[in-house]
C-alpha cells in the first residue's frame, strides 16, 4: 500500500508546476522536497500515519486540480488593490524581491558595499593593543 502512496505523490510533484521566478520559494519545489524526505525509501517506505497520508494527497491534489477555483469562480482575477495578477507575479518574483532588499538596505550600507572589499555585516577588524 505504500508503493501506491509514493507513486501517487510522484505523478503530484510531476503535476505540480514550478514557479522558476521564485527561487528558494516556490510551493512545487517546498512540495518535491517534502516527498523526497517523507518517503526516503522510496516505494518500501513505511508511513507511520497512512490515514494523515491520504488525506495530505487528497488535499493537495484538489488544490492542485483547480477544485476550489472552479466551485468559488472569481468575477474578476484583480484583488481589492486592483493589482491584476501579472503585476501580482511581476511583484512577488526573486529579481523584484531582491531590489526590495537592496532598497531597505539604505544608502550607508550601499556605498560600504560598493567601496569596500568588505561586507558591512562582517564589522570591523579588531587590532590586539599591547
Amino acid at each position: 500500500m505504500s508503493a501506491t502512496r509514493y507513486r501517487r505523490f510522484l505523478k503530484l510533484c510531476e503535476e505540480w508546476p514550478r514557479d522558476e521566478t521564485k527561487k528558494g520559494r516556490d510551493l512545487g519545489t517546498f512540495l518535491r522536497q517534502r516527498v523526497a524526505s517523507a518517503f526516503r525509501e522510496g516505494e518500501n517506505t513505511q508511513i507511520a500515519d497512512p490515514e494523515k497520508c491520504d488525506q495530505m494527497y487528497e488535499s493537495l491534489a484538489r488544490i492542485n486540480g483547480n477544485v476550489y477555483r472552479q466551485r468559488f469562480p472569481r468575477a474578476r482575477d484583480t484583488s481589492f488593490t486592483g493589482v491584476t495578477v501579472e503585476e501580482c507575479r511581476v511583484l512577488l518574483s526573486g529579481s523584484m524581491q531582491q531590489s526590495m532588499d537592496d532598497e531597505k538596505k539604505g544608502l550607508w550600507k550601499s556605498l560600504m558595499e560598493k567601496f569596500s572589499s568588505k561586507s558591512p555585516e562582517d564589522g570591523p577588524e579588531k587590532t590586539s593593543e599591547k
